[in-house]
């Protein structure tokens, strides 16, 4: 298959033919050879191909060559969506390769009947605005095929209306629903059974592992190969899944399905609804307990307020199943909502009690919701015993996976690196002219990234840059505090100066929305946090200036972070070096990968940090980015800008 792949990717072979615009990329034919290498030997391989090396085409390519079943899975719905409808059918056409392709996403993206039925006729529970999406999504059911959310447009992807019209793991009724044979989340997964490339994500593929729930689980054996692409995501994903979380959210759903149930088929018994009610007080109670939102906190952190609220919401979570299993005979709602009950309190009574020291227990507050989770501290093992047993091939890539060309961090969280089947890596840069399309720049004289007025100093360091880059820029955070404060310093800055350009706020809009925005006015400044740290490709002028406003390390104080620390030190081993580091250069590298998207793109890399320049460890930051020109000085910056209008 090497020959074959070499001529496939040639100057006059079948993907140049087919597709404008073609070039060869010297990196991206070899990668695609070694993908091909490690199918055949059914080897594991992790890849790191740069912005620009066309890493898509170099695993589809002798993915679809090699035939037989695979799966590839994405780190976004972005991404998997444009697999689907674009990447894959381009080259499948050019190759003339006889596979089928299927796309198979989560529950919560394909309308249910049973649930949209019930909220279409107990709307007095919706607002205006979310009885008027259910109709729309009501009528939109009777003409997909799919049954697919995003192609609805006519109802905006964030609508509550959408968690009342699809169902979840939790309360779907499986074979005893009444609508069954119409199910669109049924259908998806056999068309996935009978296709020969399969595209889901990654929340999907561990859901599946861990829970059987996706569909995934009846792929997997007669699997040829799994492709994991943004495979950087994969540890907190894994990690995620790995463990068992339980949220204030799910038994708020719970009392609400019930009544809805309630009203259906046990109207003459009043105390459900009674039930329901002190259930959703005890939930949010379980909140209040906690001030604030998007935070975490470890068991140590809780005052006993809130586990006094925890054992009362266990209590009426037995009463609410008992009632439900008093009138379980009535319906298969309610008899699945009793079932429900009793698989949340067997969750409850499994994280107040776990002794495992293999575990993390911890707790997240939201807007309206509170989780309850409990964390492995190593997922190595867990993820390796997924991979054993049929032989396949295992391909991880993207383009942020090594520090300084070190896979060991990445390839050692997975366990990766150990066994007979250890893995093979690669690391392909990109094809850009970094030296002459971009500008590295550390400005001089910041303060300490701890200080209080160190956000002050980033605005102000960013001003004449921004201000020289005539807008056009990213301003990445690394916390939502300092994101409105840099923000409320150059709103005022703009306006003081009187510089016309539009200035964008994460969280005014949807993120599509606001990227939406920012390519069209091609002259905005967007403030954002961990959203628009990757997965966003603005191509052309609209973004010219990249800040970040500081090293990216997780907060010392998080819980699963602290816990695999003082794990590591206990073993005598250096957490920083180990585990903080990487970590931070990998996200690093991902903020970073905003700028260049093309070959014809230009820009300003602004680090603000100084401890790329003050520590032994800054080194190793800058050396894992492409080989920008690198200046300390404002002018170089802004003569690199003039040049633009010169």
């Amino acid at each position: 298959m090497l020959q074959q792949i070499e001529s496939v990717f040639a100057a006059d072979g079948v993907l140049a033919r087919a597709i404008d615009g073609y070039r060869v990329r010297p990196q991206q034919v070899e990668m695609a050879e070694r993908i091909a290498a490690a199918i055949e030997q059914h080897g594991v391989l992790v890849a790191e191909a740069g912005t620009g090396t066309g890493k898509t085409f170099a695993y589809l390519v002798p993915a679809l060559m090699a035939g037989g079943k695979v799966i590839v899975s994405t780190g976004t719905k972005t991404l998997q969506d444009q697999l689907f409808q674009r990447d894959l059918p381009m080259v499948r056409d050019a190759l003339k390769a006889p596979a089928t392709v299927a796309l198979l996403k989560g529950r919560a993206n394909y309308v249910c009947h049973y649930h949209l039925e019930r909220a279409r006729t107990e709307g007095r529970f919706l607002s205006r605005e979310e009885a008027g999406h259910i109709l729309a999504i009501a009528r939109f059911a009777k003409t997909t095929s799919t049954g697919d959310k995003a192609e609805c447009s006519a109802v905006p992807e964030d609508s509550a209306a959408w968690a009342a019209a699809t169902s979840t793991r939790d309360n779907c009724l499986g074979q005893e629903c009444p609508n069954a044979k119409e199910c669109f989340v049924t259908a998806a997964r056999r068309e996935a059974q009978a296709a020969d490339v399969v595209v889901v994500n990654h929340h999907l593929f561990f859901a599946d592992v861990m829970l059987r729930d996706t569909g995934v689980a009846e792929l997997l054996p007669a699997c040829n190969t799994v492709i994991f692409d943004e495979a950087h995501q994969l540890p907190e994903t894994a990690s995620l899944f790995f463990g068992e979380n339980v949220s204030t959210g799910q038994l708020l759903d719970l009392a609400r399905d019930a009544r809805m149930e309630g009203l259906a088929a046990a109207k003459d018994f009043a105390e459900l609804p009674d039930g329901a009610r002190a259930l959703e007080k005890a939930a949010r109670d379980l909140r209040l307990t906690i001030s604030g939102e998007n935070a975490r906190f470890s068991l140590s952190q809780l005052a006993p307020a809130f586990h006094e609220a925890l054992d009362t919401m266990v209590e009426e979570l037995a009463r609410f199943g008992a009632l439900l299993e008093s009138q379980a005979e009535r319906s298969e709602g309610l008899e699945h909502c009793w079932r429900r009950s009793q698989e949340l309190g067997l969750t409850l009574k499994r994280w107040r009690q776990t002794e495992d020291t293999g575990l993390v227990r911890w707790v997240e507050v939201f807007n309206q919701a509170l989780s309850l989770n409990a964390t492995p501290l190593h997922i190595a093992d867990i993820f390796r015993k997924q991979m054993d047993g049929h032989p396949r091939a295992w391909i991880f890539t993207s383009a942020t996976l090594a520090v300084e060309s070190d896979f060991s961090h990445y390839c050692s969280e997975l366990g990766l690196n150990s066994g007979e089947n250890a893995a093979d890596t690669g690391c392909w840069g990109s094809p850009f002219d970094y030296p002459n399309q971009a500008v590295l720049y550390v400005p001089q004289e910041l303060p300490d990234p701890n200080s209080r007025d160190y956000s002050d100093a980033v605005a102000a360091a960013a001003w004449p840059v921004i201000h020289a880059s005539r807008g056009r820029a990213f301003v990445l955070c690394t916390s939502l505090r300092a994101m409105r404060r840099i923000h409320e310093l150059l709103k005022a800055r703009f306006e003081a100066e009187g510089f016309d350009h539009p200035l964008l706020l994460q969280g005014e809009g949807s993120r599509s929305e606001l990227l939406a925005r920012f390519r069209r006015l091609g002259n905005a400044v967007l403030v954002g946090s961990q959203s628009f740290w990757e997965g966003v490709d603005v191509r052309g002028e609209a973004l010219s200036l990249v800040i970040i406003d500081k090293l990216p390390f997780a907060p010392p104080d998080d819980p699963v972070l602290a816990a695999r620390i003082e794990h590591m030190k206990k073993e005598g081993r250096n957490a920083f070096m180990e585990y903080q580091l990487p970590r931070a250069v990998i996200n690093v590298k991902q903020g970073a990968g905003r700028l260049i998207r093309d070959e014809a793109d230009r820009g300003v890399l602004m680090l603000c940090d100084p401890r790329l320049i003050t520590k032994p460890y800054g080194k190793r930051v800058w050396r894992s980015l492409p080989p920008m020109r690198r200046t300390r000085v404002l002018e170089e910056v802004l003569d690199f800008f003039s040049m633009e209008t010169a």
